[in-house]
């Protein structure tokens, strides 16, 4: 699982998980599918009423463009989603977080060609597995990535007792068991996102979050070890709730 990590204008560093080749190739099969019943669907209602000629002009005024600007449209029409996309729960973003403008998506639109039509998918491939950040050639140009929507691994109970602990461990803060099962799984991924990337927002984070615990524990001061003390509620209402 890649994740990326993007600060927004606010200053609020936002994580996402990078769509993988696999999913953008089900999108993508999902899409051609609907294009694929469009195209037949249209050629059977034409076909009982129509000659050779209307054939051709269906095919060049209608079918054409639908196949070859529908990704472009429908993208920029769903705000970066194409029905295969958002089936699947994928979105496309600028590196900035922002909402890419009409011009990033006609550049990756053009790469199509390469990434996808070309080289039957191969170069696309081959890119998303090997960049960074998960980018085909359309995607590098246009400062674009494709991001989950819904995360892979979504935070439960089980997850919390999981950790291990001792049959010897002393409780240190007893009024934990006051605190909720979500109380404590904003905890654990907090102390997640803080070791996986410890940089100053997420930092900011462990004193906010510390700061309102201490509170609802009413306690007379913050612990100073601030990531000891939220690793400490975590067993403390383990080895309590058990």
């Amino acid at each position: 699982m890649r994740t990326i990590e993007i600060d927004t204008t606010q200053n609020v560093t936002i994580q996402y998980e990078l769509a993988g080749a696999g999913e953008r190739v089900i999108a993508y099969i999902i899409d051609i599918s609907i294009i694929g019943a469009c195209m037949f669907a249209l050629l059977m209602f034409v076909g009982f009423s129509a000659n050779s000629q209307v054939y051709t002009y269906v095919m060049y005024l209608v079918m054409a463009p639908l196949f070859i600007f529908y990704s472009l449209v429908s993208e920029w029409w769903l705000n970066g989603q194409s029905i295969g996309k958002k089936l699947m729960r994928l979105k496309v973003i600028r590196l900035t977080g922002k909402e890419p403008s009409l011009s990033d998506y006609l550049l990756r639109w053009c790469f199509r060609l390469v990434d996808i039509y070309f080289s039957l998918g191969a170069i696309a491939s081959i890119m998303i597995n090997s960049t960074q950040q998960a980018q085909r050639l359309g995607d590098l140009v246009a400062n674009t990535i494709v991001v989950r929507l819904k995360p892979r691994h979504i935070l439960e109970l089980k997850d919390i007792l999981k950790i291990n602990t001792r049959n010897e461990y002393t409780p240190v803060y007893m009024q934990v068991t006051q605190l909720h099962e979500s109380d404590l799984l904003v905890v654990k991924k907090t102390l997640e996102r803080y070791n996986n990337f410890p940089n100053s927002a997420h930092a900011n984070a462990i004193v906010l979050l510390c700061d309102i615990m201490s509170k609802k524990l009413k306690l007379a001061e913050t612990p100073k070890d601030r990531v000891v003390f939220l690793k400490t509620l975590i067993n403390d209402f383990v080895v309590l709730t058990r």
